[in-house]
């Protein structure tokens, strides 16, 4: 009975999400998308879809783009009025703070003008400071300055415009100028990124590139928004692309092994570095994480973080790689002025 209750439950919440989704995103969202937004399959959002019109008399409205099929409820509609409540609010205020340091003041500001607009509508009056939560971020980029180009950005991606950027490489001196088509904004380890397609230059011949821009934002010099439009690429999935594997950087993926000891081992149980990761716990107490990486320039800046609480076990060219890396940071410090050994 409890079971039958929780599956009754669950759906409940999804088609109360799915219904929200549909009505204030103001865009359609094909089946593949909202099953994956909902974590449930397409055939439980084709069943949700037909409660949403039967249970709140509204229509989903059904369009088609290629073979997909996209759904979205249109606001000109009799709709019954749904007011945030305290926990959404909440958790809003929670959501923002978190991300003031990636987005600037202004972003912030909007926000929290937005949230406190809407706690008029609650019931009773109800107090929400941002003042209870904060964000230690030492070594953070202030996006402030960046915060026009952030704009642009999402209206170009809305809107579905190329852009010609000027961009600066971290390790070159100069910049450079090209066309892109975006495609997504997200965020690492407290920076910000653009995933992109190149996109033709006007009267130039178009070369396909090895590996799709990925572009960090507060790299970018200069952006205008162009008139051409682009078709956003149907196969495109982030979630395929970003999150299979470790490193932001996407190369060939490998399987790496690595031994932690001490709280070095507690850090890593409590993570998530790759979906496929196995992780085993020796009989010395130590902790062995396998997990599947795209970069190795990232694999082994993250091992040496731990220092001598992480042992590489695999691949063996990468052993060799952070030992060459170690005999450099030696070397550095033995002819170093300040240090003898």
């Amino acid at each position: 009975m409890k079971k039958k209750q929780k599956v009754e439950r669950d759906q409940a919440a999804r088609a109360i999400k799915l219904f929200a989704k549909l009505l204030f995103a103001g865009r359609p969202h094909s089946l593949t998308e909202l099953a994956k937004t909902l974590r449930c399959s397409k055939q439980t959002i084709l069943r949700l879809v037909d409660v949403i019109e039967n249970s709140y008399s509204v229509y989903v409205e059904l369009s088609k783009k290629g073979n997909r099929n996209y759904y979205q409820i249109k606001k000109n509609q009799r709709l019954p009025t749904l007011n945030l409540t305290e926990s959404e609010l909440r958790t809003l205020f929670i959501c923002s703070v978190f991300s003031k340091h990636l987005l600037g003041n202004d972003f912030f500001d909007e926000a929290t003008r937005a949230l406190e607009k809407s706690i008029a509508h609650l019931p009773r009056q109800k107090e929400f400071s941002p003042e209870l939560y904060g964000v230690f971020a030492p070594g953070s980029i202030d996006y402030t300055p960046h915060q026009k180009t952030m704009r642009l950005l999402a209206t170009a991606m809305e809107n579905k415009k190329v852009c010609k950027l000027t961009y600066r490489n971290l390790v070159e001196a100069g910049s450079k100028t090209f066309y892109i088509k975006p495609l997504k904004i997200f965020s690492s380890k407290d920076t910000v990124y653009l995933h992109a397609q190149m996109a033709k230059a006007p009267g130039k011949k178009y070369m396909e590139p090895e590996f799709d821009p990925l572009l960090a934002i507060h790299r970018i010099k200069k952006i205008e928004v162009t008139g051409r439009v682009f078709e956003f690429p149907e196969d495109y999935d982030f979630e395929k692309v970003f999150n299979r594997n470790f490193g932001i950087i996407k190369e060939e993926t490998f399987k790496v092994t690595v031994e932690f000891s001490g709280s070095a081992g507690a850090y890593v149980l409590e993570r998530i570095w790759s979906p496929d990761q196995k992780i085993v716990k020796k009989r010395n107490g130590n902790l062995q994480l396998t997990f599947s990486a795209s970069s190795e320039p990232e694999t082994i800046a993250w091992i040496l973080s731990f220092g001598k609480s992480a042992e590489l076990i695999k691949p063996r060219k990468l052993v060799k790689k952070i030992k060459i890396e170690l005999k450099t940071m030696v070397d550095l410090y033995r002819f170093s002025d300040n240090y003898r050994f």
